[in-house]
């Protein structure tokens, strides 16, 4: 996994991001096709464009595949689970807030 703190750029190239994670740029378009949520932007000539979140999502998707050795349909449910799991949390956090603050009506009532 590479540091993605440390990315000053707005945009990378594809040959900038297969250098930094020593990846070919053919399995970076590879990936692009079998992971919807890595979707970098195009210009005009169709050069692609990698933001910082294009390349956390491929950082994860590298950790998926090459470090953990996941399958490529391993790493899209993981992926899944995690996206999941975080609209839980955000939901469940939503409602958290609801209740403090139902309680902290309460208590001003009191």
């Amino acid at each position: 996994m590479i540091d993605t703190d440390n990315l000053s750029k707005l945009y990378y190239s594809i040959g900038e991001v297969a250098e930094m994670f020593g990846l070919s740029k053919s399995l970076i378009r590879y990936w692009e096709s079998e992971f919807s949520s890595l979707k970098p932007i195009k210009n005009s000539k169709g050069d692609r464009r990698f933001t910082k979140q294009n390349i956390e999502q491929l950082n994860l998707i590298f950790h998926l595949v090459k470090e953990k050795g996941f399958t490529l349909e391993g790493a899209k449910n993981e992926l899944r689970e995690q996206k999941k799991a975080l609209r839980n949390k955000t939901e469940l956090k939503k409602r958290l807030l609801t209740i403090k603050r139902n309680l902290m009506n309460l208590k001003k009532e009191l």
